[in-house]
């Protein structure tokens, strides 16, 4: 079990009254010690109800975001990453800098090995938009090089 100093920092979890921020704010985002930083292992988030603003019109867009990483000494913690990517929902942005917000953001939050952010949003004048970014640490480039590849070779067998 967690010890208080562990959890120190984690103000949202447990926490009954919600603030739903729907401006922008990575302040919301929270981190936890990895208690096995010796072991290199990947955590996914899906996140299939984000949503955020067209910078141009104001309409809303709709995505489906995926965000996995390799941790090293922090974690994020899922309800304040579930609160921080609601704040994106009055964020007038395109869905390429939405996806390198979030990644840049959880980047400076926690220092990951590696951290790959994917976004799935719904057409809009019959066009869909699929962005992807990643970033690797030294020690993960390859790694970050090959998801690349795998992306744009995903594109190609449509």
């Amino acid at each position: 079990m967690r010890n208080d100093k562990e959890l120190e920092g984690l103000t949202l979890l447990g926490n009954k009254h919600n603030d739903y921020s729907s401006d922008y704010n990575p302040a919301l985002i929270e981190t936890f010690v990895n208690k096995h930083p010796d072991n290199e292992y990947l955590v996914t988030f899906d996140c299939p109800e984000f949503t955020s603003l067209c910078p141009m019109t104001g309409q809303p867009d709709f995505g489906h975001i995926y965000i996995s990483y390799i941790p090293r000494e922090r974690m994020v913690e899922s309800k304040s990453l579930k609160l921080y990517l609601f704040s994106f929902r009055n964020h007038g942005d395109f869905h390429e800098d939405c996806i390198n917000i979030i990644m840049k953001d959880l980047i400076k939050a926690m220092d990951p090995k590696y951290i790959e952010v994917k976004g799935y949003f719904m057409p809009r004048g019959g066009i869909s938009i699929y962005p992807f970014a990643n970033y690797g640490d030294a020690e993960h480039q390859e790694l970050r090089q090959q998801r690349l590849k795998e992306q744009l070779s995903l594109i190609t067998k449509h």
